[in-house]
């Protein structure tokens, strides 16, 4: 796709989002097992009722905007859930490997906040609003 409008780089962000939060929802489960804190397991838990809330609000975005939601994959996503991995194979204490599953829960969430706050953005300028605004 050649991105010369602000409108296809909406689209494609869109769906990079999509794609991410696709990710968390097979992800956030494992976080959530690997976690020996109950606090920490119930936030990994709770971000996966969000994570399932932020999907289907994407969908009806799609939806509406009569755009197919797949065809992008966020490697940036990826990466990050690529790392919150390695800390779940590693042997140690337990509040230690706890701290690194937050670390990498903080990577994960700050990169949603970029890519909402971008999106959003964008929505903003084409006239368009995101889900429930």
């Amino acid at each position: 796709m050649k991105l010369d409008t602000l409108e296809k780089l909406y689209v494609n962000e869109l769906r990079d989002i999509y794609n991410a939060e696709n990710q968390l929802l097979k992800a956030l489960p494992k976080m959530a097992k690997g976690a020996s804190s109950p606090d920490l397991k119930n936030a990994f838990e709770n971000h996966l009722r969000q994570t399932e809330t932020h999907v289907e609000r994407l969908e009806q975005i799609f939806t509406e905007f009569n755009e197919s939601a797949k065809g992008k994959t966020c490697r940036a996503m990826k990466g990050l859930i690529e790392e919150g991995s390695e800390i779940l194979k590693e042997d140690g204490e337990e509040s230690v490997l706890d701290a690194g599953i937050i670390v990498a829960g903080q990577k994960v969430e700050h990169y949603e906040i970029a890519a909402y706050g971008s999106v959003r953005t964008f929505a903003k300028l084409l006239g368009r609003t995101l889900g429930n605004e």
